[in-house]
């Protein structure tokens, strides 16, 4: 269960993330590294600003619900990986 906001404070920051078989095992924000201890919740949508071109891969947005901290401190983090840019991004934040 989540604490706080229901819908979590926003923030669309670019981080740097560690995958391990696809998935985020641990992700750098503020110079801070966060390991990901439990996933949550995993879904993808797709980029509404996406035009389909013959033989493109239909570029997804995979979102992941985890469960991450430092030495100091832990939350749930909502972390968004585009994969038509290779880009991650930290969607949300429950403290």
């Amino acid at each position: 269960m989540l604490r706080g906001s229901v819908v979590g404070r926003y923030y669309g920051a670019e981080v740097t993330v560690v995958e391990d078989d696809g998935r985020p095992a641990r992700f750098t924000w503020n110079g801070r590294v966060y390991g990901v201890r439990r996933i949550l919740d995993h879904w993808v949508t797709l980029r509404m600003d996406w035009t389909p071109v013959s033989g493109s891969q239909v570029p997804e947005r995979r979102h992941w619900r985890v469960e991450a901290g430092t030495s100091r401190s832990q939350g749930v983090y909502e972390l968004r990986h585009d994969t038509a840019s290779g880009t991650w991004l930290l969607s949300r934040v429950w403290g």
